[in-house]
């Protein structure tokens, strides 16, 4: 398993702190080492200017021979000094250093072209002797000048222990600024992961089957938790909303489909019952063909009104599909077109015949279809001279399986003007149904003309005109 892997592994909120405590440690420790080279700087600065001072006092009392000179009153007793030839070779020294040359024979002979700088020791681990040199070119004053080079040295034991005080003073800042980065990190992811595990419980519940049950998001926040809870929430609306249409659909369905299905079963039964002759099983095989298309029916109408949710790209003449309509089922009709619309011929023939079927099932004669334009609205009108709906059945009868009292001996099965207003709705238009001077309407087209009372059962569907 590859480091990738295991980090992915981990919680969200182990993996928020450890990259929180990872950004700062690299923070830390670049302004650490931004402090430790400033603080080194200014000490090696110090340094390097007695280094130089130290120089320009002893290089006129350095003899071409490199010897000193008798003038020992001007060289202070902690001053440490090499005079060494071409070759590294040590010519004479100050009492407190050895014989051995502090600076190799390389680095002589870069100080040749330029004094050079060089710590003896290590500041890490600690030395016993640390020194800080500077290696100076002597100026000839005869071709056969032994002396080349003088080294000056300084102890920087007090250099070094500052250092090191420094590194361990940052060190112990570092791992405090990490232990408060780490806890103040976890007590924050924790704060704002909280509403997480909070919808993750409630979510568990929801799963349960507990019902109605929604995400508490706070109030007056807008950050991305709570949006997402209130996404959530939606979500939960529009699902609680399928399950409860669909669960309504299915009840409905198996209401309406165990009255032919038991008619059925029992038309079997009683025709096992004893021996017929041929004429008889026709007889009870034409009935039961009847229950059989009835059943095909109900699940024509229940697949019709489920289908699906695309908007038609193909537009007609509202005009003269309803005509043409209107003619094969012998009704009525005033129509005045061109009336484009934004449906399919088969949409709009479904639309009409289930409107025409309604008239003459539940309506009255005469029947009459009337399609025209008005401003920006195609409008199809269906008047039957029939007693019309009553006031709680237009509230209603968009709904599947609803039908009136009167209508229960009748056929049908309460979904025409369901399957009516879901092309309607769909189309982005508009379904009136009106009554005994009330109506009532089902989705919305903007600039409607106003509905026209006049008595008879009107059922009008308004349409936005296609003006492409």
């Amino acid at each position: 398993m590859s480091l990738r892997e295991r980090v992915t592994r981990l919680p969200l909120r182990v993996r928020l702190v450890a990259g929180f405590s990872a950004t700062m440690l690299v923070v830390l420790t670049a302004a650490g080492g931004f402090v430790y080279w400033r603080v080194q700087f200014a000490l090696d600065r110090q340094l390097d200017g007695d280094l130089a001072a130290s120089t320009r006092v002893l290089i006129p009392l350095i003899q071409p021979d490199g010897t000193a000179t008798a003038d020992a009153s001007r060289l202070g007793s902690s001053e440490l000094y090499q005079v060494l030839d071409r070759r590294g070779r040590v010519l004479s020294s100050s009492p407190t250093l050895d014989g051995s040359p502090l600076i190799t024979p390389a680095t002589v002979r870069d100080s040749l072209d330029g004094p050079v700088r060089r710590d003896i020791g290590a500041l890490l681990p600690t030395t016993r002797n640390p020194l800080r040199v500077l290696a100076t070119r002597i100026p000839a004053t005869g071709p056969a000048q032994p002396a080349a080079v003088l080294v000056v040295a300084v102890r920087r034991d007090h250099r070094d222990e500052a250092l090191l005080e420094l590194l361990g003073q940052l060190a112990a800042a570092l791992f405090g600024a990490l232990l408060v980065t780490a806890f103040v990190g976890d007590r924050l992811a924790r704060f704002a992961l909280r509403p997480v595990d909070r919808y993750r419980a409630q979510a568990d519940d929801i799963i349960a089957g507990a019902s109605g049950v929604r995400l508490e998001v706070p109030e007056g926040r807008d950050d991305e938790v709570t949006r997402l809870g209130h996404t959530l929430n939606a979500m939960l609306d529009a699902l609680e909303e399928a399950v409860d249409r669909e669960r309504h659909f299915v009840n409905d369905a198996s209401h309406e489909l165990r009255t032919p299905l038991t008619l059925l079963t029992t038309r079997v039964q009683l025709a096992r019952r004893r021996t017929r002759s041929v004429a008889e099983h026709e007889a009870v095989l034409a009935e039961i063909e009847t229950d059989v298309v009835r059943l095909v029916q109900l699940a024509e109408h229940l697949l019709d009104v489920g289908h699906g949710s695309a908007e038609d790209t193909e537009g007609c003449d509202l005009a003269v599909v309803v005509a043409e309509e209107a003619r094969r089922r012998g009704a009525g009709s005033e129509v005045s077109g061109p009336v484009p619309v934004r449906l399919t011929p088969a949409a709009v023939h479904q639309l009409v015949g289930n409107l025409l079927d309604n008239a003459a099932r539940h309506g009255g004669a005469p029947i009459v279809v009337r399609v025209d334009a008005v401003g920006e609205c195609a409008r199809l009108q269906v008047v039957d001279g029939g007693p019309g709906m009553s006031p709680e059945l237009l509230a209603t009868a968009t709904r599947r399986f609803t039908r009136s009292p009167e209508s229960r001996a009748t056929e049908g099965f309460g979904l025409g003007l369901s399957l009516v207003e879901a092309l309607v709705v769909r189309s982005g238009g508009e379904l009136r149904l009106c009554s005994g001077g009330r109506h009532h309407s089902y989705g919305s087209v903007a600039a409607a003309p106003a509905c026209a009372h006049d008595g008879a059962m009107r059922v009008s569907v308004l349409l936005p005109l296609d003006r492409s």
